[in-house]
């Protein structure tokens, strides 16, 4: 969903009813600012569920994983990205890494993470899909909006203007 927004703008506008996430993440797409709906992951050092997902379409939506923080593993690289953005995704939150930095900043699709490493992920396809996920002092639901820019990212229970 492409629109000019600032998240200080929405935090200032929406202050009692966004969640402020905590500022932990590092742009990595070739898209700063990104916003959408989201969708949800919550795999450990796996990341065969979220190819699977950036395969299908995103319509738009924000792709929330849920890595545990995990430092040790990459779980989005350059072929996810091109994917996400070929099929309608327009952004990623990873909580973990990401690596493929060169490529990730390539494709137009936001991509934010908590570092990157060059170590690819086990595939067994293990994790689960479109549940709360909590990291970084927010919850983040399938459904909720998440803002996301340089200055930050924000979630809302609904759509903000």
């Amino acid at each position: 969903m492409s629109s000019s927004f600032a998240t200080t703008d929405l935090s200032d506008a929406n202050a009692d009813s966004v969640a402020h996430v905590d500022p932990i993440f590092f742009d990595y797409g070739g898209e700063t600012s990104f916003h959408g709906p989201i969708t949800t992951l919550k795999v450990f050092e796996d990341n065969a569920l979220v190819r699977s997902t950036v395969e299908r379409p995103g319509e738009g939506r924000v792709l929330v994983v849920d890595g545990g923080g995990s430092m040790r593993c990459a779980l989005f690289g350059g072929n996810l990205a091109q994917l996400a953005a070929t099929n309608g995704w327009v952004g990623v939150l990873v909580f973990g890494c990401v690596r493929d930095r060169d490529e990730l900043e390539a494709e137009k699709v936001g991509i934010k993470a908590i570092g990157h490493h060059p170590r690819k992920s086990i595939k067994k396809g293990l994790g689960d899909a479109d549940l709360p996920v909590t990291f970084g002092g927010v919850t983040f639901t399938p459904g909720t909006w998440l803002y996301a820019d340089r200055d930050g990212v924000i979630v809302s229970p609904t759509a903000l203007t």
